[in-house]
């Protein structure tokens, strides 16, 4: 089986690769070829050198969807995208990485399936920001898709395009609505949801970090690893059980700021907890203002994806994972 995963050297994506370097079989069948995209070239895994292909170009420019479906993968994992408060602050730029891009991968997979019969897996990773105010107490996989952001619009139309694309059999399509994912590994970046990552990551490591919004903001996680679970079901799961709506909502965790820094203080000690500074910052609290903050998730898990059911367990994920089990 030939897998491609387009936005390798994101997060997810590198998470996802090291899942198949640790995993043999980690999709339920076996990987005779896996090529890795993104704007950079992404890393090999020196374990999967024999059947990795390492590529670097951008979804968004001409011709380049049409050179990655003409490899004809079986499974595509679409991954790329301009995060949240990057699509906000760029308009232009998110509509073209985030809209244009998926319109012609989904096109390239149409057009290489008329030329001879192809109709590939693919595996979307949307986000929780195509909901919109105002809410119900909690939101379910049918309640409308109204977005507040540019970058929960794109995601929004993408839905749609890849329901109608997969209804039309041109390609089997997986949307994955993601919670926002925390404790995420490496630096800050440009995400306005970067800071629920951030308040325990750099206390964790010993660091200072920014909190811009108030205790009482609630909202809905997972972690990386959770995260990868989704897509490795969503490639090996039976589709035919998920029927015309395409896009699933992710079980997650709802949680308040101040149950993680609660959760925080005690995996990690008080010590960490003083090493978040308050800043408020009205731009992100506008755009976090505007977020759903709990889902029903029934129809994902009875489905068969799983996800934490506690912030301390969150936590100790990442410790075991990304500092060695030491904080």
């Amino acid at each position: 089986m030939h897998v491609m995963v387009i936005g390798a050297a994101g997060m997810i994506g590198r998470k996802l690769v090291e899942k198949f370097a640790l995993e043999a079989g980690a999709l339920g069948y076996d990987i005779g070829k896996l090529t890795l995209v993104d704007v950079i070239e992404p890393p090999v895994p020196p374990s999967l050198s024999a059947i990795a292909t390492p590529l670097a170009l951008d979804l968004s420019k001409d011709g380049a969807a049409e050179k990655l479906v003409a490899l004809r993968p079986g499974v595509i994992f679409h991954l790329a995208a301009i995060v949240s408060g990057e699509a906000e602050a760029d308009f232009d730029k998110g509509y073209q990485v985030n809209l244009d891009g998926t319109r012609a991968l989904f096109e390239a997979i149409r057009h290489e399936g008329l030329r001879e019969p192809y109709i590939p897996r693919l595996i979307f990773a949307s986000s929780i920001a195509v909901f919109g105010q105002p809410f119900p107490d909690k939101i379910g996989d049918t309640f409308f898709t109204t977005p507040l952001t540019s970058y929960g619009t794109q995601k929004a139309i993408c839905e749609l395009l890849l329901a109608d694309y997969s209804r039309r059999d041109i390609f089997d399509g997986v949307g994955i609505r993601l919670p926002t994912i925390c404790v995420r590994p490496g630096k800050p970046n440009k995400a306005a949801s970067g800071f629920f990552s951030n308040i325990l990551r750099e206390p964790l490591a010993g660091q200072e970090a920014v909190l811009p919004v108030d205790e009482d903001v609630r909202h809905w996680f997972a972690s990386p690893r959770s995260a990868v679970g989704f897509f490795v079901h969503a490639a090996r799961m039976d589709t035919s059980l998920i029927g015309p709506r395409r896009n699933l909502t992710m079980p997650g965790l709802s949680a308040l700021v101040g149950e993680e820094i609660e959760a925080l203080r005690r995996v990690a000690g008080e010590k960490a907890v003083k090493l978040i500074r308050r800043k408020p910052d009205p731009v992100i609290r506008s755009i976090v203002s505007g977020w759903p903050t709990d889902f029903d998730a029934r129809r994902a898990s009875e489905l068969g994806f799983k996800a934490e059911t506690n912030f301390d367990e969150i936590i100790r994920i990442h410790i075991e994972d990304e500092l060695g089990g030491q904080i």
